[in-house]
């Protein structure tokens, strides 16, 4: 994901689009203030039918995006949904196969497995979107404030993000894990604080090229602060590959809470997770395959509809194409 990401970075650096940034200049004239805000808010609602119609013309976008759209409403309301409720046992059912009252079967221990798959919804989308939101907030920050910087913060800064990355993140995630032991808090807390790095470094290759725009200099020229300067200037228009990049990371962050949860280091049980649900079903695969097979094709299902997603979205923000 590393090379992808900086390819887009240096794709974009030579063929961007007009900075969105507001004016820097303090205009005295309420009249002349008034037409340049309408302006502004008509090119900011026109830039947003762009990247929509060219994000329809990408037909498994559109599909991930509806996949996505039936998670977030099974996971909102999934006391309505689920059958039964993800804890009860019925020790009648053990390893029953699908049926009309069950149907993807029910689990060793006589569970429902559709009940569990759809409160399972909830712990991959609150994962996934809590860890990335944490690790967008960091990577941004620090990436944005090593490229405006530059000099000893870039050099101490990118040789962080170097560290971060030079370790193997599977094996860094299951320490934190075992030391801070296993909840649904800290699996979002320790993915996301242990996968920002890509986004840094991304941000920072943006800014080190905005940072140099007539619109920045401007900014700097009639007194306004470095930090509004990045917030306001630099890390709206940097923000492209991030949404890209977190679009693309939904997906590989719910991969790992699986991968903690199999290894008993994410979600505690009883909580209804998928990948608790595949380490329950490892044990019987040959006498009830169904036990795993559901679990694993709704991490598949939803990792490829994020990914669909995230491809519609690059095609979509793609500088190069402006129809």
């Amino acid at each position: 994901m590393t090379e992808s990401t900086t390819r887009l970075a240096d794709e974009r650096g030579n063929d961007r689009p007009q900075p969105r940034s507001t004016s820097t200049s303090q205009d005295s004239s309420a009249g002349n203030a008034a037409p340049l805000t309408h302006e502004s808010s008509r090119q900011v609602r026109d830039e947003r039918r762009r990247v929509w119609r060219r994000f329809k013309r990408y037909k498994p976008g559109l599909v991930g995006l509806g996949i996505i759209s039936l998670l977030v409403i099974c996971a909102i309301a999934a006391p309505i949904l689920a059958p039964y409720a993800p804890d009860a046992v019925n020790p009648k059912l053990r390893g029953a196969g699908p049926s009309a009252a069950h149907w993807f079967g029910n689990d060793d221990i006589g569970r429902d497995i559709l009940s569990r798959i759809i409160y399972g919804a909830r712990v991959a989308l609150i994962v996934g979107i809590g860890a990335t939101t944490i690790a967008v907030i960091i990577g941004v920050s620090i990436g944005a404030t090593a490229g405006y910087f530059g000099g000893k913060v870039d050099f101490w800064l990118s040789r962080l993000i170097d560290t971060l990355m030079a370790f193997p993140l599977l094996a860094l995630l299951l320490t934190l894990s075992s030391v801070f032991g296993p909840s649904l808090r800290n699996v979002v807390i320790v993915i996301g604080c242990t996968v920002w790095a890509s986004y840094a470094r991304v941000v920072r290759a943006e800014v080190l090229s905005l940072r140099e725009q007539d619109y920045v200099l401007a900014a700097r020229a009639v007194g306004v602060s470095n930090r509004a300067i990045i917030a306001r200037h630099i890390v709206p228009n940097a923000i492209g590959p991030v949404i890209i990049i977190a679009s693309l990371s939904i997906g590989s962050i719910i991969i790992l809470e699986s991968a903690l949860s199999f290894l008993g280091l994410g979600v505690a049980r009883p909580t209804a997770s998928w990948g608790t649900m595949l380490s329950d079903g490892r044990e019987f695969i040959r006498n009830y395959p169904h036990i795993a097979i559901a679990p694993g094709l709704a991490i598949a299902l939803t990792v490829l509809a994020f990914n669909l997603v995230g491809d519609g979205l690059r095609d979509a923000l793609d500088p190069r194409d402006r129809r």
